[in-house]
């Protein structure tokens, strides 16, 4: 489990951890070391840039981030390659669920947009684990959106640097980023890597 240094609650998980999408016994555990409720607050990812408030545990519905102020109420999202975005305020937290489609519709800005909405003051964002420009290759459909971004692959093949583009939505926040690419490490889950249908977990909350 990766813990960013100076965060008050945010956490990504790891391959270790195992399936915190589907797996309650592995998410009581996650909950229990964190010292957290296992009873999170979740979403029915769509790769959009849907954002939500919740008030309560359990599914929102269809969106791909979640905001709270909620004491004790924990928000994730669950990733296999695509990025887990953290962003803590004074007096809320968020996460959103960062693939390309997400971060071309716009999702970390508008999760931006409805913490500020809430009357809060941004601090500082935190970019988890996701697949790096060594391993994303992309077509022109994808690069097209992210001229800014582009890379190339450790193989010589049009690549974007996704954790780069999320950074730079941050723009103003101090941003921490893991660094590590799903795709080349088996410390990760990855759907590029083998097809898993498992999912890490990015998790933000207001201690």
């Amino acid at each position: 489990m990766i813990k960013p240094p100076g965060f008050r609650g945010v956490a990504f998980t790891t391959a270790r951890e195992g399936d915190l999408r589907h797996e309650s016994a592995g998410r009581r555990l996650v909950a229990s070391r964190l010292g957290i409720s296992d009873a999170w607050a979740t979403v029915d990812q769509q790769h959009g840039g849907v954002v939500a408030e919740a008030r309560g545990a359990g599914s929102l519905g269809a969106a791909d981030g979640i905001y709270t102020d909620r004491l004790g109420l924990p928000v994730a999202v669950f990733t296999a390659d695509c990025l887990a975005v953290a962003v803590e305020a004074d007096r809320g937290v968020g996460i959103v669920h960062a693939g390309w489609r997400g971060v071309a519709a716009g999702v970390v800005e508008n999760l931006l947009t409805g913490m500020e909405g809430m009357g809060w003051k941004l601090q500082q964002a935190a970019i988890g684990p996701g697949i790096g420009p060594c391993c994303f290759e992309v077509g022109p459909e994808v690069a097209a959106h992210f001229a800014a971004n582009a890379s190339t692959t450790s193989w010589g093949t049009a690549s974007v640097d996704l954790p780069a583009a999320a950074a730079a939505r941050l723009s103003g926040l101090d941003v921490w980023q893991s660094g590590s690419c799903t795709r080349c490490s088996d410390e990760f889950l990855s759907y590029r890597r083998n097809g898993t249908t498992d999912r890490m977990a990015g998790i933000a909350w207001m201690p």
